[in-house]
């Protein structure tokens, strides 16, 4: 058998006869050297956690697909945001379950429910937190839609006072941003509006401008227990085949007030992030959703993969792609991560 010369073994790795000058592994030789030339870094100031609230006659409930994510009561939720604040996060977005449900979603805007009381409470204990109050009725009916049924259809401009009596009751609470998500056309304007009407021009409006009728969200479904009971949502919430109609519906949403946009789920919908950054001038968050959260949870658990690295890609990702802030279950487990 012929044994091959160090000579020779050199010679197979040259490039047209000469060795490569431009060598891009020479960054990549040790961690120290990978920091310094990292093009796209996530930060706890870029995240966003999102809390659920549940009435204090209901006890604080870990989510079945969520492992991590609970129902929280009102002081529970405070500790969390402690928890959040200590760890560097700086917003929290809160979702509320009442205590009854009708077909108008009226327990949304009771200054004494879940959300309003959690508002007033960090806000009492942390001051510097900011605190975003999700607008939407999917939470607050019976019948697990958005807005008010006429004819078995989401009527959209009989939707509109409602999110906005939602929303002042957020504001009056103390919210710093309200983040209507029903996917009414007009209703940016129409809290807008209502807000400056109340005297309330310092509260802002994070928009959930682009948000896609995706099949991600069936864990926070569970969380929120906003299951619609017939039909889907299809009617109002955007085909996820649709981008220019994203870019659309980000731009009307900028004209009527929209100090933030969002597009959401984000993992697979980067693209829409990217194509809002380049074509738009204000700040963008993306919604890393529960769905993109339980599947790394799931397979992790199973040891498929190392949650903590995929974690990190996926958020990564979601940055560079162009979002400025990231709403994301794994806020707290990431700033541990970072820590370490």
């Amino acid at each position: 058998m012929r044994t091959t010369r160090p000579s020779e073994t050199l010679q197979s790795t040259e490039i047209g006869g000469t060795k490569p000058t431009r060598r891009p592994r020479r960054l990549r030789r040790s961690d120290a050297i990978r920091s310094l030339v990292r093009e796209t870094t996530v930060s706890v100031d870029d995240l966003i956690y999102p809390l659920f609230v549940v009435p204090d006659s209901r006890p604080s409930t870990e989510i079945r697909s969520m492992p991590g994510v609970w129902q929280h009561r009102v002081s529970d939720a405070v500790d969390a945001s402690l928890r959040a604040h200590d760890a560097g996060i700086r917003a929290v977005l809160l979702f509320g379950l009442p205590e009854f449900k009708d077909a108008i979603g009226s327990a949304s805007w009771d200054p004494s429910g879940p959300v309003q009381s959690a508002i007033e409470a960090i806000k009492r204990t942390i001051p510097d937190m900011t605190v975003i109050a999700d607008v939407c009725l999917c939470e607050y009916t019976d019948h697990g839609h958005c807005g008010v049924i006429v004819d078995q259809d989401v009527d959209n401009d009989e939707t509109l006072p409602l999110l906005s009596k939602q929303a002042l009751s957020f504001a009056n609470a103390g919210a710093d941003f309200v983040a209507p998500s029903d996917m009414m056309d007009g209703r940016v304007a129409a809290i807008r509006a209502t807000l400056d009407e109340g005297r309330l021009t310092e509260v802002g409006i994070l928009a959930y401008s682009a948000k896609f009728a995706s099949g991600f969200y069936g864990p926070f479904r569970e969380a929120a227990e906003s299951a619609p009971k017939f039909g889907d949502r299809r009617t109002y919430q955007m085909d996820p085949a649709n981008i220019r109609e994203a870019m659309l519906e980000i731009s009307l949403d900028i004209e009527e007030g929209a100090d933030i946009v969002m597009v959401k789920p984000a993992l697979a919908y980067l693209d829409v992030i990217r194509a809002a950054r380049e074509q738009f001038n204000v700040p963008i968050a993306a919604y890393n959703v529960s769905g993109e959260y339980a599947m790394v949870k799931a397979a992790a658990e199973r040891g498929w993969i190392d949650g903590t690295r995929v974690m990190q890609e996926i958020l990564t990702s979601i940055k560079r792609a162009g979002a400025d802030l990231i709403i994301t279950y794994f806020a707290l487990e990431f700033a541990a991560a970072a820590r370490r």
